[in-house]
């Protein structure tokens, strides 16, 4: 069945040529984040004579106001970018199944608490909360991964709800309790296996999104920490150069925007796929 799922997965990327290039865009770039470490890339290198160089030959993309190779620091920011979108999806991702989870097969008192939480939590202005939780846990890579990953969990806990009350109701749910099944066994043995490519789906939006909101942070100055930057952080720098340097906020803000587009063509991919396969299931129901 999975093999199947990662066939069919495939066909819907090659069937669309911008799937393709988002496709080859973020395996490349995850490769080359991984072995960045091992090229001779200094982001740090300064050369104050060329400040703010265009970008050439000998800077692809140009240097920053005290030399450094834009290029490198580009390459460094988005390495980081994608270690904060994939660290808190992985955190917003398993509280929101976890809760959603539990809310949706339990009910009762758990599934009214929670969905409070979920609501209050929601009714909150997301600037609000992101300070609060900022003066909290501080600066810095890590302060900046929890306050993403608490912040953004509601909505997945929402959908997994939805899917689990759904997923309860079937057969084989009924037959697995009747047979007096712990709960917890029927929750990762029959159900979780059931909402897997929903949380898929559900993993894909949560990068975007926690690129998107690192990059607003770190360029209202909430993000990562020097010597660390991002390209939130190098958007937030090259505001003062504008004029002068251009393509110090022009290129990483582009990269940003292929990134987000690209997860969502893999998002809307996974979704086509989940939809075929309930028509498929209701059909044959």
């Amino acid at each position: 069945m999975q093999a199947n799922r990662g066939k069919a997965f495939i066909n819907r990327i090659l069937s669309h040529p911008h799937r393709v290039l988002a496709s080859i865009f973020l395996i490349g770039f995850s490769i080359l984040a991984i072995v960045l470490p091992l090229l001779p890339l200094d982001p740090e290198g300064l050369d104050v004579i060329h400040s703010l160089a265009k970008p050439s030959l000998q800077h692809f993309f140009g240097t920053d106001e005290v030399g450094r190779d834009y290029f490198a620091r580009v390459l460094y920011g988005g390495r980081v970018s994608l270690m904060v979108g994939f660290l808190s999806m992985a955190m917003s991702i398993g509280l929101g199944v976890m809760i959603g989870l539990l809310s949706g097969y339990f009910g009762g008192v758990a599934d009214f608490f929670f969905m409070r939480l979920v609501d209050v939590l929601s009714s909150i202005p997301w600037m609000i909360l992101v300070m609060v939780f900022g003066m909290v846990f501080g600066r810095g890579l890590f302060s900046l991964v929890m306050v993403i990953g608490l912040l953004s969990w509601m909505e997945t806990a929402r959908i997994i709800r939805g899917e689990v009350l759904s997923l309860k109701e079937r057969e084989y749910v009924l037959y697995a309790r009747f047979l007096g099944i712990f709960p917890l066994r029927i929750l990762f043995s029959h159900i979780f296996p059931g909402i897997l490519p929903t949380i898929i789906t559900a993993s894909t939006a949560a990068i975007a999104s926690s690129i998107m909101v690192e990059s607003a942070l770190s360029f209202l100055g909430r993000g990562v920490t020097a010597p660390m930057s991002s390209w939130g952080s190098l958007l937030q720098n090259a505001q003062k150069f504008l004029q002068k340097a251009p393509h110090m906020a022009i290129l990483p803000g582009i990269l940003i925007i292929i990134t987000v587009l690209s997860f969502h063509q893999w998002g809307e991919a996974l979704r086509e796929l989940l939809l075929l396969e309930r028509l498929t299931i209701n059909s044959q129901a």
